[in-house]
């Protein structure tokens, strides 16, 4: 019993480990964001699926709020059809560029 908890406890220090190690890089990001920027790059743009709402602007947010956003949509937390198919294509590296490109840029204004 004592070697399968060790094995755990080593196997979740390897996890946290491997997490730490992902770096954003907004350079790799360009070809990753076109399909962000349809919606979330157009001011003032509203979506009608599966309900008319305002898309928020993204870029000037933080990394990390963008980071634990697309995470959401992939584990089902936030609920939207499309964001849900796109977080779920990107992988952790791809989610960390994204957030980076988007949180170097300068805010949009409202």
């Amino acid at each position: 019993m004592k070697k399968i908890f060790a094995l755990l406890v080593l196997a979740g220090i390897a996890n946290v480990a491997a997490a730490a190690d992902i770096v954003g890089n907004a350079k790799a990001a360009p070809a990753k964001v076109e399909m962000c920027i349809g919606c979330h790059g157009i001011p003032g743009y509203k979506a009608t699926f599966p309900e008319v709402f305002q898309v928020p602007m993204i870029g000037g947010q933080s990394a990390k709020y963008i980071e634990n956003a697309l995470k959401a949509y992939q584990k089902g937390d936030r609920k939207h059809p499309t964001m849900k198919g796109i977080a779920a294509s990107l992988s952790d590296q791809d989610i960390a560029d994204v957030a980076a490109y988007y949180a170097q840029q300068t805010a949009q204004p409202k």
